[in-house]
């Protein structure tokens, strides 16, 4: 399979950078493909898929590979993996829906790099048991429960940032279901109640608007775009941006992450906004440590970095905007999504209002 260099940005990162942040990823993986959040650390199916997809980005296909395989022997029977495992053990059972579907924007992102219609194959019915699992957690009016209780019910709490991420999972496993044949019409009308609750219904969804993710992640995950997602990122710019730093985690504390900056970037960049989405991957930079790894975050009132950790997800996340900003892989523009589907709503359906649309508004 042909491979490109690792992505650069010219004045921010170098491929020599780039390639670096990959290997330090790829250094933490474990013999089981496992990608864990810091080398003893846990690892989570949605941070794992994650890094799998920084190691396709950087061309490491073999371990992306190996992180997919774990992908398919982990999944557990009823398409779900656990919320957190340590050195393969179980750690906590929860099934959280957002996880499990992350995995289809993992398998279309390696299938659009490398065009492996066999590992197309394979992945197939990982990706097709992960998004029956999470459209069972589905509400008439379209969002969908975070988690699955030990009684087996779901939980009757929606996370905005979880399904706007779960949206574009979907928009991914249509795309994977199309490629292999197998088309899969209900998915469509799913994505497009989700989309509409992620427009038009904000009280479907509990409050976490301290959190940066819920301001973004509409727009990240193909909900909200054009002028709607201009205008609901400037609403709260000054909320969470530090100038020279990044982006806050949370909009009252004095702390900015490497990842949520990075998956602001992402965000900027589906909006045409690569100027903004250049300097913030410049200025969070001062996270990254010599050997190509970043930590976490810094708390920028007393300069220390927190928590003390330099973790896979937030090397991740730095290739991947990379990536984006320099279109150097064939999946750079996967959060784009011009060729995805926006899925079908019909007039009248799920929760009754008449504002349904097809389509994503500009």
């Amino acid at each position: 399979m042909p491979r490109t260099d690792p992505p650069e940005v010219p004045g921010v990162l170098t491929a020599a950078d780039v390639a670096a942040t990959a290997r330090s990823i790829a250094g933490v993986q474990e013999a089981s493909g496992a990608v864990p959040w810091f080398p003893g650390g846990h690892t989570d199916p949605w941070d794992h898929v994650e890094s799998a997809m920084a190691l396709t980005a950087a061309g490491l296909y073999d371990e992306a590979e190996a992180a997919y395989d774990w992908c398919r022997r982990t999944q557990r029977a009823d398409g779900s993996w656990p919320a957190k495992l340590v050195g393969g053990s179980v750690e906590d059972p929860t099934t959280d829906t957002n996880f499990c579907a992350y995995v289809a924007v993992g398998a279309w992102h390696h299938l659009t790099c490398t065009g492996d219609d066999e590992f197309a194959r394979r992945m197939w019915p990982v990706v097709r048991a992960a998004v029956e699992l999470v459209l069972d957690a589905q509400s008439e009016r379209g969002e969908l429960s975070w988690a699955r209780g030990s009684d087996g019910a779901w939980v009757g709490e929606a996370l905005l940032s979880g399904c706007a991420s779960i949206h574009q999972s979907l928009r991914c496993a249509l795309a994977l279901a199309d490629h292999v044949g197998r088309p899969q019409p209900d998915w469509e009308v799913s994505l497009g109640r989700l989309g509409h609750a992620l427009r038009a219904h904000p009280e479907a969804f509990a409050d976490k608007g301290r959190y940066s993710m819920d301001w973004y992640y509409p727009v990240l995950g193909g909900a909200v775009r054009g002028r709607a997602g201009l205008d609901r990122i400037r609403g709260r710019w000054r909320d969470f941006v530090v100038g020279g730093l990044g982006a806050r985690c949370v909009d009252d504390r004095p702390w900015v992450t490497g990842a949520e900056t990075c998956e602001l970037v992402l965000a900027l960049d589906t909006l045409g906004e690569a100027g903004a989405a250049r300097e913030l991957l410049a200025a969070m930079q001062h996270l990254r440590d010599p050997d190509g790894s970043y930590w976490t975050g810094h708390v920028f009132t007393d300069g220390k970095r927190w928590p003390e950790e330099r973790t896979t997800w937030t090397g991740a996340a730095v290739v991947l905007a990379a990536d984006a900003l320099s279109r150097t892989t064939p999946a750079s523009a996967i959060f784009h999504g011009e060729d995805l589907s926006v899925g079908l709503a019909p007039v009248g359906a799920g929760c009754g209002c008449d504002t349904y649309v097809t389509g994503v508004p500009g």
